[in-house]
């Protein structure tokens, strides 16, 4: 990336939205701005899950101010991820429509995997360059994230339902400060990470670093009180425990180094992290100044490798996982983008990057027979099923449910998809998916002298597959399925038809 190149990362945590910009200086990202709002969204859902109006509310307005600041900014230059909250709240697309339109850029919801695999990017990189191995523990708001890594490569990451203002709202609603609270809090968060012990056992770190809010809160008041800084011991969280049971609630709670926003969530946020001690074996846990924005900003800069380097090893590991047939998704992959492209570059560069949408198209074909496994005649469906609910590295949860969309009407009726062919880039990267598969039938590489697609210029909903003469008698099979092809698409906005080349 050349120098002089702004860059900014914005993350909608559960509870502060952040705003990193900076500029890139001889290959390296400099902070120029950094602003920070407590949204405190992760409170704000009510208890079937969804965000309240007030609570959407608060988010739009402060991205609002965001996209003011981001105006002038092109696509590339800017990465928004929303966690937890947003993975959670049943009504996030009504938010994030809105919320896309204010803020001026896309929002990915990340799955929590991906979330810690963007906060060990972002915290490793802004440590020295080292063999250690790392333990780094991120408490948000309403998830935890625990990853282990060596350099600046991950081996382990997971997330759990376990944070700050969860804890608070379900531990401490009356803003009181027991002993037996306390106590019990602590309990149900170790029990959440229980099955951590394992896999993050003392055995496998030598340094344990702590990430975002909550880590940060604490070692500020901790600092204050006198206590060494860079770094949070048993001693310290042993030593403000006693303080706030001392205070006995929020309303009297006065402590130098305690920002005001932090009162009300202090209480989860004591419980989580002394549960990530104890169960852990951490002594001492270093204060880290990296965190996810800085992840983003990483992936950006291309420091740990492109976003779609990342992307493709996942579909790898997927199709590995799921033992789907390699040679024929390459197959189907490089006739559906071939399809795809004779559409024009005209017509794709009015849907989006070209290339973005050749390379998701491709990524689908590789997995179109993921669910194979599990059923023959439905696995379309199965497919998509699994694609929804997979953690898949360097992906959003909106990138996966849109392959799986595209795997699960590969084949079959659309009226499964019925809704989601409004969108016309999807709906031509289904036509030239669902196409690839008839043409790959019989699992050798296909004949496509001759073959082209294209849409009609009367009508843009309108799309011909025209063959060279002669043709349709060497393949029949082939031709027949095609013909067939065109009435499944009749019962949608859009019109196939298979024609001879004049």
């Amino acid at each position: 990336m050349q120098t002089g190149n702004r860059l900014a990362a914005v993350d909608l945590g559960s509870n502060s939205f952040r705003l990193e910009i900076g500029r890139v200086e001889h290959g390296a990202f400099r902070r120029t701005e950094y602003l920070k709002e407590t949204v405190r969204q992760g409170g704000g859902m009510d208890v079937e899950r969804n965000l309240t109006a007030e609570a959407m509310q608060d988010g739009w307005d402060c991205l609002a101010r965001f996209g003011e600041r981001l105006a002038g900014f092109k696509p590339s230059e800017v990465r928004a991820v929303a966690t937890q909250t947003l993975r959670e709240a049943r009504n996030r697309d009504v938010f994030l429509q809105r919320a896309t339109a204010v803020l001026g850029f896309p929002i990915n919801v990340i799955s929590g995997r991906e979330e810690a695999r963007l906060i060990y990017q972002g915290v490793s990189n802004m440590l020295p360059q080292s063999d250690e191995r790392r333990l780094v523990v991120d408490i948000g708001g309403r998830s935890t994230e625990l990853i282990l890594g060596q350099g600046i490569t991950p081996s382990a990451m997971e997330s759990y339902r376990v944070g700050s203002i969860a804890w608070s709202k379900r531990f401490f609603p009356d803003g009181l400060f027991t002993k037996r609270a306390f106590e019990i809090a602590e309990v149900a968060a170790t029990a959440v990470m229980d099955e951590a012990f394992d896999t993050y056992h003392p055995d496998k770190w030598d340094s344990a670093y702590g990430s975002a809010g909550t880590v940060g809160a604490i070692g500020d008041v901790l600092v204050a009180a006198g206590w060494p800084s860079g770094s949070i011991s048993q001693d310290g969280l042993d030593w403000l425990l006693e303080k706030l049971i001392t205070t006995q609630s929020v309303d009297r709670l006065r402590m130098a180094g305690m920002r005001e926003d932090r009162k009300a969530i202090i209480g989860g946020g004591i419980s989580v992290i002394r549960a990530v001690f104890k169960l852990l074996g951490i002594n001492s846990m270093q204060m880290a100044t990296g965190g996810l924005r800085h992840g983003l900003i990483c992936d950006l800069l291309g420091s740990t490798g492109s976003s779609g380097d990342l992307r493709s090893k996942s579909v790898g590991r997927l199709a590995a996982k799921f033992n789907v047939d390699v040679a024929h998704g390459e197959r189907v992959g490089k006739v559906a983008v071939a399809l795809l492209e004779q559409l024009g570059a005209a017509t794709l560069s009015d849907l989006g990057d070209p290339e973005r949408l050749a390379r998701k198209l491709h990524w689908a074909a590789r997995l179109h027979e993921i669910g194979s496994h599990i059923s023959h005649s439905d696995y379309h469906k199965h497919g998509a099923y699994i694609l929804d609910n997979a953690d898949a590295i360097g992906f959003s949860l909106s990138e996966m449910h849109r392959l799986s969309l595209l795997v699960l009407g590969h084949r079959g009726k659309l009226r499964k998809v019925e809704a989601a062919l409004s969108d016309e880039s999807l709906a031509l990267q289904l036509l030239a998916l669902r196409l690839a598969v008839i043409l790959c039938h019989a699992r050798r590489d296909p004949d496509l002298q001759g073959i082209a697609l294209e849409r009609s210029t009367t009508d843009d909903q309108v799309v011909r597959l025209r063959w060279r003469a002669g043709w349709d008698a060497r393949y029949p099979q082939s031709a027949h399925l095609l013909r067939e092809e065109t009435i499944a698409w009749q019962k949608t906005p859009w019109t196939l038809e298979v024609l001879e080349a004049n």
